[in-house]
C-alpha cells in the first residue's frame, strides 16, 4: 500500500486519452439531452399526489400496475417514511375524488387501505425554484471564476470554469439518458457536485501554483504530475469516504432521496476525473507558464554599477 501512495504516476501523459474519454462522455450527454430530454417530476410539471396507508408493507410494482392497468398514466409509486406509507404521484388534472377512487381501487386486491391526503401540486412554484436555481448557478459559476482568477490567474479561471460545466452537462446528460426523474432533490444534488468539484479543483490548483514557484524547471506536465500526485491520497480518501456515505443513502436511504444520492454519486466520480484531466490538464493547451505566477523582475541599472 505504501509503495502505491509513493509511486509517481503519469498523469499528463494519458491526458489525450482523457480528452477522448471527456468528449464522448460530453457528447452522449449533449445528445440525449437534445433527444430524451429530462424526465421531470411533479416538482417542475404539476400533477396530483395521493398518499396512502397500507395495513402491510405492499410491492410497489403491483400497485404501479394496478394503477396503470386502471387507466392512470405517468404513475410514480414510492414509499414515504414507513414501508406501510405509499406516496403515489401522477401527471394529471387534480379530480376532487381522485383520492377515494384510488383507495377503491387498491381496495379490491384485498389489502387494507386508508386515505391520508390527495392534493393539487402546482408546478409554478417548481418553475420558480428552477429559474431561480438556474439563475443562482450562472451567477455562481461567474463568481468562482472571478475568485480562481483574484486567487490564482486567469488561466486557472478558465480551467476551473470549463471543469465545472463539464461536470454538470454530465451529471444531467446521464439523467436524460438512462430516464431518470429529475426533481428538485436532483436539482439541489447538481449545485452540490458544483461545490465539491470547485474545491477539489482548488486544492489540485494551490499545489500545481507552489510547485511551479519552487520549481526550478520549466516542464509543466512534470510539475503537474508532481502536484496531482502529492493530492492523490488526500483526493482518493475523500472521495473514497463521502461515496460510502452516498452508498448508504442509495440502499438505505429509500425512494425519496434515491436519485439524489444517484446524482451526487455520478457528480463525485466525474468531479474526481475532471479536477485532473479537465481542470488540471487544460492548462496545457492554455500555455501556462512560469511567467503568468512569477512576474519577471526588472533590471535595476543603477544597481548594476555598484562595486
Amino acid at each position: 500500500m505504501q509503495s502505491f501512495i509513493n509511486r509517481q504516476l503519469d498523469f499528463m501523459g494519458k491526458r489525450r486519452l482523457a480528452f477522448i474519454a471527456s468528449g464522448v462522455m460530453l457528447l452522449v450527454s449533449i445528445v440525449a439531452l437534445l433527444v430524451n430530454g429530462l424526465n421531470l417530476g411533479l416538482d417542475f410539471t404539476g400533477g396530483t399526489l395521493v398518499e396512502v396507508r397500507y395495513a402491510t408493507a405492499p410491492a410497489l410494482a403491483s400497485v404501479r400496475e394496478a394503477l396503470e392497468a386502471a387507466g392512470f398514466q405517468d404513475v410514480a409509486v414510492q414509499t414515504f417514511g414507513a414501508s406501510t406509507e405509499v406516496l403515489i404521484r401522477l401527471q394529471q388534472a387534480f379530480d376532487a375524488g381522485v383520492g377515494d377512487q384510488v383507495v377503491d381501487l387498491l381496495n379490491q386486491g384485498g389489502a387494507s387501505v386508508d386515505l391520508v391526503r390527495a392534493e393539487f401540486v402546482g408546478a409554478q412554484v417548481g418553475d420558480q425554484l428552477r429559474d431561480q436555481s438556474g439563475m443562482g448557478m450562472l451567477v455562481a459559476l461567474g463568481i468562482v471564476m472571478l475568485y480562481v482568477a483574484f486567487r490564482f490567474q486567469y488561466k486557472f479561471a478558465l480551467g476551473a470554469l470549463l471543469a465545472l460545466v463539464h461536470d454538470v452537462v454530465i451529471v444531467i446528460g446521464a439523467f436524460a439518458l438512462f430516464g431518470f426523474e429529475f426533481d428538485l432533490t436532483v436539482l439541489a444534488a447538481v449545485l452540490a457536485v458544483i461545490g465539491y468539484s470547485l474545491n477539489d479543483t482548488i486544492v489540485v490548483y494551490d499545489r500545481i501554483r507552489e510547485n511551479i514557484r519552487k520549481s526550478r524547471i520549466d516542464d509543466m506536465p512534470a510539475i503537474f504530475n508532481e502536484a496531482i500526485n502529492q493530492t492523490l491520497s488526500r483526493t482518493l480518501a475523500t472521495s473514497g469516504t463521502t461515496l460510502l456515505v452516498l452508498l448508504a443513502l442509495l440502499i438505505l436511504g429509500g425512494d425519496m432521496i434515491h436519485y439524489f444520492a444517484v446524482a451526487l454519486i455520478i457528480g463525485i466520480a466525474v468531479g474526481t476525473f475532471s479536477s485532473i484531466y479537465v481542470a488540471a490538464a487544460l492548462l496545457l493547451p492554455l500555455k501556462l507558464s512560469r511567467e503568468d505566477l512569477i512576474p519577471a523582475r526588472k533590471e535595476d541599472p543603477e544597481a548594476e554599477e555598484l562595486p
